[in-house]
């Protein structure tokens, strides 16, 4: 099945729970962007706000880590009881010791790219994983457009899961929305991470029950 993430730097922040109760019937997890302003040029939340956003709904939570020194980070998350980490590849030289220090504490384990970094790099942990998520933009800010190459990314992951017969997750991020959904499903990715598609659709509950039949 078909996943839909909410990622909540589309949402209105001054009205953060009204936002939350508003689509959760409609999504299937929160998606929070923790940026540094360092790994990537915009600052956005931190530790205070995953505790909020826990106290108001029951959604899986993934963080995604847009941040230098992760292993940092990975060391405070595991007492917020979330659901998931995503830590990029590029931000640590010591990526099979992040994952680890995840997993072993019950918390799923996702590695994620920027555009312009080529699939190989991580390839050594694909074994070791439970997603990839492919930035399908340049992080740091949401709102931008699809980079159509992306598609060729999920495709290969996709290919590289049933040659190898894994079971990890691909998940998308950036860009994605009503026009484009299908094409990102049908090249192999199965979590749809949306701030704009979800906070800013007018037709998000359409949209979530067409999903559902996927």
């Amino acid at each position: 099945m078909v996943k839909l993430s909410g990622s909540i730097l589309a949402a209105n922040l001054l009205n953060l729970k009204e936002e939350l109760k508003r689509v959760e019937n409609l999504i299937d997890e929160i998606h929070i962007d923790v940026m540094d302003g360092h790994f990537v040029p915009n600052l956005t939340f931190g530790f205070p706000l995953i505790s909020a956003v826990k106290e108001v709904t029951n959604l899986p939570i993934d963080v995604h880590l847009m941040v230098t020194n992760p292993e940092f980070h990975i060391e405070k998350l595991l007492d917020y009881d979330i659901q998931r980490i995503t830590v990029h590849i590029e931000s640590t030289h010591h990526i099979h010791r992040a994952i680890t220090k995840i997993k072993e504490n019950n918390i799923e384990a996702f590695v994620t790219l920027n555009p312009g970094t080529p699939l190989v790099f991580i390839e050594e942990v694909i074994p070791y994983i439970d997603g990839v998520l492919v930035m399908s933009v340049n992080p740091g800010f949401s709102g931008q457009k699809f980079i159509a190459k992306s598609i060729e990314k999920i495709k290969t992951l996709n290919n590289w899961k049933q040659k190898h017969g894994m079971n990890y997750s691909i998940a998308v991020d950036g860009g994605v929305n009503d026009s484009n959904a299908d094409v990102i499903i049908s090249a192999g990715a199965n979590i749809l991470i949306m701030g704009y598609g979800i906070f800013k659709n007018p037709e998000l509950e359409n949209f979530s029950k067409q999903l559902r039949k996927k």
